[in-house]
């Protein structure tokens, strides 16, 4: 599916879905590949991020992989010279800045793997992942499964009432609905 070149043409690679969707789970599966074909992998994310591991990129199954955590994207290329591929986790939480970050790295020949929320609790698109996913040349949509009925879930629907766009979560504060329950439980009917 993925063109893993050796004349190192870059790429951007874009995994997005609700939570508990195994977005992270995907892309920490990707980098551990890459490793496994002796390529030299960078893996970032956001700083605000510390729910598992203040170091590290933890899937909610507790798989994890060693990272980086940054305060901005434009800190991603300063630490990302001379690897093969990078991965970015919670793309959501960082500036619009990330897009051409990620346009960079790949301009110059590097695999760019990202995860992300592609929405926000209220349904809405979720920070830059939408020009993400416009710039990259494959995007993944991973599902979870309703809690509610057990069709695939696409949204993420918050168990509290805090209405802040950012509030980082795990279970019990997050649940992944369908459509159809999403409308019902926001009273969009």
């Amino acid at each position: 599916m993925f063109l893993e070149n050796a004349s190192r043409k870059g790429w951007i690679e874009v995994i997005c879905g609700s939570m508990f969707s195994g977005k992270t789970e995907e892309l920490i599966r990707r980098l551990k590949r890459a490793r496994f074909a002796n390529l030299k992998v960078e893996i970032f994310k956001p700083c605000i991020d510390v729910r598992y591991s203040e170091e590290e990129v933890v899937s909610h199954d507790a798989n994890a992989i060693r990272s980086t955590p940054v305060s901005s994207p434009q800190n991603i290329p300063l630490l990302a010279s001379d690897v093969d591929v990078v991965g970015i986790d919670e793309a959501q939480f960082f500036d619009a800045g990330i897009v051409d970050v990620c346009r960079q790295l790949a301009d110059s020949g590097i695999r760019v793997i990202v995860a992300g929320l592609d929405m926000d609790y209220t349904g809405k698109p979720f920070g830059p992942m939408p020009d993400l996913m416009a710039t990259a040349e494959y995007v993944t949509k991973v599902h979870a499964i309703c809690v509610r009925c057990g069709n695939l879930a696409n949204h993420s629907h918050r168990l509290t009432d805090d209405e802040r766009q950012v509030m980082l979560g795990a279970h019990g504060t997050y649940e992944p609905v369908c459509r159809h329950c999403f409308k019902e439980l926001s009273g969009k009917q």
